[in-house]
């Protein structure tokens, strides 16, 4: 069967991903052009449209009462507004030269090419599962779709057992940890990083490690997993490193995920160093004058190092589709990169960074200084002042702010926007020290943390010129 944009519609716009950048992109792009200038067909291959899945580990943890909490439009939604969203079917190919797409029916097998006039390529990322032996033996599970996050809580429910074990100890792992801990699960992390949280420096980790094991989780850190154990039935039952046994009920892995560019690079697309879709900075597919991009599937520019990257954030996913949409629906808009910030908590510890850590400053060439202060989130003498660990970057000849690392209990990770907010003006630390923030002693010390930091790194940076 083959489709053809057609039936009086100028033009045919194909989306292929159902969630943040993808669904953004054919929204922004509907609320431009009505039906009759544009028809929209998206292809979504799960059962879910336009959901957080960062909030994945606080539905499985009990703190999202629901699943549809996480869903922000329904496919019903979408097709109200004219976007012919099919969901449980999946793209197995581009033609590019043809300018279509093939898709097959999940569910019923059935096969049918769809011609575009603008494609958009939005298919996310996907759990790393690193080739070892048991790692797709049943109760081991990637969290990365809500079908993966159901998947999970169906093998809770059904397992007897109440022995996790997490691998990694990133974002998901860390969150995921909390969580299962959150359901009375025994959790063992096991991570070969020295510490965990490898987007901040082990220093910083350290801190992040101590709070995990003060909610019980149990930290394996340089320990290299090397493979899944499983029982006469089949099942999971342990995680192997060199040294040691794990017992497991149930595994997550946690250890990171890779963009989702098969279909792309089968295609004959451009990819980059970390495997991403690359694109200008209208997010269109280098050399591809009718082809965009966007989401967890690309690479970025960081604009504290220059280099490309791979951030796989909702926030970005959902910026890049409104780019996108704005671009496809007739208008124009860019995307011109990111800083790195992510903030994250483990109970009641808040963790924050942005910008560029010890090790991506020595990768892309720089000599700069460090500084590390500690202070709290409120005037000392206020009541419930907290504590706060604050680790600064800066360029060591001309004082151009690199990167913020945050630690502390409650009011400390947001204020990595201030730091964000710098890093994305390319202020100096001397710089920062004048930034007119807000204080009353409820919120704040008369001096921020975030600028005790800059004076001190500023005062570094003037002694070693």
């Amino acid at each position: 069967m083959n489709m053809s944009a057609g039936d009086g519609k100028s033009e045919r716009l194909v989306v292929i991903g159902g969630d943040a950048a993808g669904m953004s992109a054919a929204s922004q792009a509907r609320r431009l052009k009505g039906p009759d200038e544009l028809e929209i067909v998206a292809f979504e291959r799960g059962h879910f449209s336009s959901y957080s899945a960062c909030g994945i580990p606080y539905w499985v943890g009990g703190d999202v009462t629901g699943r549809d909490a996480l869903i922000a439009r329904t496919p019903e939604e979408h097709r109200a507004r004219d976007i012919d969203l099919r969901m449980r079917t999946e793209v197995t190919e581009i033609d590019v030269a043809g300018g279509r797409v093939h898709a097959r029916d999940v569910d019923s097998g059935a096969e049918s090419w769809t011609s575009y006039d603008k494609l958009v390529i939005g298919t996310g990322a996907r759990p790393i599962r690193p080739e070892l032996p048991g790692i797709d033996a049943p109760g081991v599970h990637g969290v990365q779709t809500l079908d993966d996050g159901q998947a999970l809580l169906d093998t809770l429910a059904r397992t007897r057992g109440r022995r996790a074990v997490v691998v990694g100890a990133g974002y998901i792992g860390v969150e995921m940890a909390e969580a299962l801990i959150n359901r009375g699960y025994e959790v063992t992390v096991v991570n070969r990083g020295r510490e965990p949280m490898s987007t901040l420096d082990p220093d910083m980790g350290r801190m992040v490690h101590r709070a995990m094991e003060g909610l019980g989780i149990t930290m394996v850190n340089d320990a290299e997993v090397t493979g899944v154990l499983t029982g006469d039935d089949g099942r999971v039952r342990a995680v192997a490193t060199r040294d040691a046994e794990f017992p497991a009920d149930v595994v997550v892995l946690g250890i990171g995920v890779r963009p989702e560019t098969g279909l792309a690079a089968a295609a004959g697309l451009p990819l980059g160093a970390h495997g991403g879709l690359l694109t200008d900075l209208a997010m269109r597919v280098r050399g591809h004058e009718n082809i965009w991009a966007g989401g967890d599937c690309v690479e970025v520019l960081d604009l504290v190092s220059g280099q490309e990257r791979h951030i796989p954030l909702g926030t970005h996913a959902n910026k890049h589709g409104q780019v996108v949409g704005t671009n496809v629906g007739g208008g124009y808009a860019t995307f011109p990169g990111v800083v790195g910030t992510a903030v994250s908590k483990v109970c009641d510890l808040e963790i924050a960074r942005t910008g560029l850590r010890e090790k991506d400053a020595l990768r892309a060439g720089l000599r700069f200084v460090t500084v590390t202060v500690e202070s709290t989130s409120r005037a000392g003498y206020y009541p419930n002042a907290s504590p706060m660990t604050v680790k600064m970057l800066a360029e060591r000849r001309t004082g151009r702010l690199l990167g913020v690392q945050i630690v502390g209990r409650e009011g400390a990770g947001k204020r990595v926007d201030i730091a964000a907010v710098a890093l994305t003006a390319g202020m100096t630390v001397e710089q920062m020290t004048a930034l007119d923030l807000g204080y009353a002693p409820p919120f704040s010390p008369v001096w921020d943390p975030v600028l005790v930091a800059a004076r001190k790194a500023a005062r570094e940076v003037e002694r070693q010129r």
